[in-house]
């Protein structure tokens, strides 16, 4: 029996879109969804670069600029704030535009925060003006969220894992990326302007990219009350708070880890720069295996043992600036990125499978219980990174208060370390916690079934 293709109509519109019909998925399902996520990918990850810009032009902003630490951590602070928030409306967006429109239009928004810094990128402009350039490139961090909901719909539920890794760890390496491009221009005698010019163009040919391979669906559009839905739910926001631990750590250090070496051990811009690419560039690389070992073993048990080795490894970081030992606190804060990426991957993997567990748990079944989980997940991802990514400004000003209070970052580790500490404990409670002693009641056994489901999220 032929499958059934999907059904298109004008303006790139796909109206009919199965990815759980295997049939459907092997015959043409699968080379659409997989095209669709290469280019989400390339767009997600100039955006990421664009949010992360200012984590690199402050390597660049000497006395000269007339900026003190806090100032710098400040100005990170703010744009790690700004692209949290966006992360709403960005999430709506995809099912007011289409995945597709929304992806060129967005892509093509960050012309607006490169060009600005490329005019006011100089010696004697005031803070406040950086500050403000500053809340522009915030709009890169939104295209994540978006970008997660669009291909969320796009891949069946034994997919999602591998395919919203892929397509996250796509975005999140960005950060290095631009890291070792700024690299390369300090390295080479370059200026701010001179990566500016690097990064205008790619971004007209990612949104050019955009517009000619990619696809909206039909099943997404109009639904903006899914989001409300995921709002009231409270495992959205359950995970919310677990994702301010992963991804929190993961932006927050990007935007950090220069800074930490030039005030805490000395470090020449140049000779940070050598150091901070990689932590974020492991941690955008091992986000798809966190995807992968969640699809294999659960989502749930890979974030539970993480967040164990993240406070180990926080730990290890405490005794490392105590002792100022640059080589091992280096080491383990790459380690750390490692596992904020690892953790990122288990966690989005979690979110389609809580509410395929909760639609189940309701009653629904097949096609059905699919729909519902795949509709509200989509809708959460977004909210959820919105929340998530806030953890960044919470470490951005835990560094700069650390900084303030004792001249090193050692407060604020300890800060992040109890953190972790509960994120174990919360994860454990909600998602593996066994009901205690034998359930008689038919209501008590009805929940202990959707408790135990959600241990394989």
């Amino acid at each position: 029996m032929t499958a059934p293709a999907p059904t298109h109509r004008g303006g790139r519109w796909i109206e009919r879109w199965d990815p759980e019909d295997e049939g459907f998925w092997n015959a043409t399902g699968e080379r659409i969804a997989r095209r669709n996520l290469w280019f989400s990918v390339l767009s997600e990850h100039i955006g990421f670069s664009v949010w992360a810009l200012w984590s690199v032009l402050v390597l660049f902003m000497g006395p000269e600029y007339g900026l003190t630490p806090a100032d710098k951590f400040l100005l990170t602070s703010v744009v790690t704030l700004v692209g949290a928030v966006v992360r709403v409306p960005y999430t709506f967006a995809v099912a007011v535009f289409g995945g597709r429109n929304w992806t060129v239009l967005s892509a093509s928004m960050l012309l607006v925060p490169a060009v600005a810094a490329f005019v006011v990128m100089e010696p004697g402009t005031s803070f406040s003006t950086f500050l403000l350039v500053g809340l522009l490139a915030g709009i890169g961090g939104g295209n994540f969220a978006s970008s997660m909901t669009n291909i969320n719909a796009f891949f069946p539920l034994r997919r999602k894992g591998w395919a919203l890794g892929l397509n996250a760890g796509g975005g999140n390496i960005g950060v290095p990326v631009i890291q070792l491009a700024a690299l390369a221009v300090i390295g080479a005698g370059g200026g701010p302007r001179l990566l500016l010019g690097i990064y205008i163009p790619l971004i007209v040919v990612a949104a050019v990219l955009a517009a000619l391979f990619m696809d909206n669906l039909a099943t997404v559009r109009n639904d903006t009350g899914a989001a409300k839905d995921a709002a009231k739910d409270a495992h959205t926001w359950i995970m919310a708070f677990l994702y301010i631990g992963t991804f929190g750590s993961f932006i927050g250090y990007s935007f950090a880890f220069g800074q930490v070496l030039t005030n805490q051990f000395g470090r020449t811009p140049l000779q940070a720069a050598y150091l901070t690419f990689m932590g974020p560039l492991l941690g955008s690389l091992v986000r798809p295996i966190g995807g992968r070992l969640a699809d294999r073993f659960g989502g749930a048990r890979i974030t539970l043992w993480n967040y164990v080795a993240m406070a180990a490894a926080t730990a290890v970081l405490v005794v490392a600036g105590m002792e100022k030992s640059l080589p091992l606190f280096v080491s383990v804060f790459v380690v750390l990125f490692a596992l904020s990426g690892l953790g990122n991957g288990s966690t989005f993997k979690m979110i389609p499978g809580i509410f395929q567990a909760k639609a189940l748990a309701e009653g629904l079944e097949g096609e059905a219980a699919v729909a519902h989980g795949r509709r509200l997940s989509g809708a959460a991802m977004g909210l959820i990174g919105a929340v998530g990514a806030l953890g960044g400004v919470g470490i951005n000003l835990a560094f700069r208060q650390s900084f303030l209070a004792y001249g090193s970052g050692t407060g604020a580790f300890v800060a992040f370390l109890a953190f972790y500490a509960v994120c174990f404990v919360v994860t454990w409670a909600v998602y593996l916690r066994r009901p205690a002693g034998k359930v008689a009641a038919t209501a008590a056994a009805s929940e202990s079934k959707a408790q135990l489901s959600y241990a394989e999220v």
